[in-house]
């Protein structure tokens, strides 16, 4: 597949893809450069402001904006104002900061929280209902991403980048796990993902190069390499969401492999031809 560099937006730690429907703009954020982009593929319009702390994952909201995981608390944004409003604060520990997160298909966004020093210590993982009511939900994790669900709501799909591994969670009982994927004895870890509408999994693998489809058993059904080392996450979107859109960065690059890559940190867009999985705005 064509894979297209549709902003050079040079991210140090590109992540957290989220598509807006309302909006007809795919947002993203630089966790490390402390910004939120925007890009309109219908008009190829782009733009970026700088945030007040870091934040990593967001879900449109159905009154317009988005909701913001950030390391100071649950904010409200209003990207065309630039403007934030912490709804519901808290107190990470510290040197944390919240990292991957997705709204599912009931309307509650999950997100989570890592040592910012490679995971030394383990993260956790929370879900937040449209009333605002946050439960931590997952623990043990150090490097948690992924954070998606499968169409039919009944799988929770993990990463843990540190281990190397995906798992494959039961919603109605998070406890009860299997080892979905693995890139062990690979180069790659897995990253941020998306789900399509017919339940595979499309992974972001930092490290290796590649965005990989799995089946939904776990299967590599596919490898799309990629220009670049650090492909961060994923998230379908486009008018009919056959659009892969696929954050990068350059944080951790020697001088000499930035030279190699020079569009490393930038956003890409992959033409699928497989819809992704509709996701519901946050109704908080």
């Amino acid at each position: 597949m064509d894979v297209r560099c549709v902003v050079k937006s040079d991210d140090q730690l590109g992540e957290g893809p989220c598509w807006s429907p309302l909006e007809g703009r795919l947002y993203w954020f630089d966790i490390k450069g402390r910004r939120l982009a925007w890009y309109e593929p219908k008009t190829e319009a782009r733009g970026s402001f700088d945030l007040p702390m870091r934040a990593s994952a967001a879900a449109p909201r159905s009154q317009g904006g988005l909701i913001l995981a950030t390391e100071k608390g649950l904010a409200a944004c209003d990207p065309k104002a630039g403007t934030i409003e912490i709804l519901r604060p808290f107190a990470l520990p510290q040197g944390f900061r919240t990292n991957d997160g997705k709204i599912d298909l009931a309307g509650n966004f999950w997100w989570s929280t890592m040592d910012d020093d490679g995971g030394k210590r383990p993260g956790a993982i929370f879900r937040t209902t449209p009333d605002l009511q946050s439960t931590r939900v997952l623990d043990g994790i150090h490097i948690p991403n992924t954070i998606s669900v499968s169409p039919d709501g009944k799988t929770l799909y993990v990463a843990d980048s540190s281990l190397q591994t995906l798992f494959a969670h039961e919603t109605a009982d998070l406890s009860k796990v299997r080892r979905f994927a693995h890139t062990a004895g690979q180069p790659g870890s897995p990253d941020g993902s998306a789900v399509d509408a017919h339940g595979y999994l499309w992974n972001a693998q930092w490290g290796g190069w590649d965005v990989v489809r799995y089946s939904p058993e776990g299967r590599v059904d596919m490898t799309i390499r990629m220009p670049v080392e650090q492909p961060s996450s994923c998230a379908f979107g486009g008018a009919d969401l056959t659009t892969l859109y696929v954050t990068s960065a350059w944080d951790g690059l020697t001088a000499e492999k930035r030279a190699r890559q020079p569009i490393a940190g930038g956003l890409f867009a992959i033409e699928t031809g497989v819809k992704g999985l509709a996701l519901p705005l946050f109704e908080g």
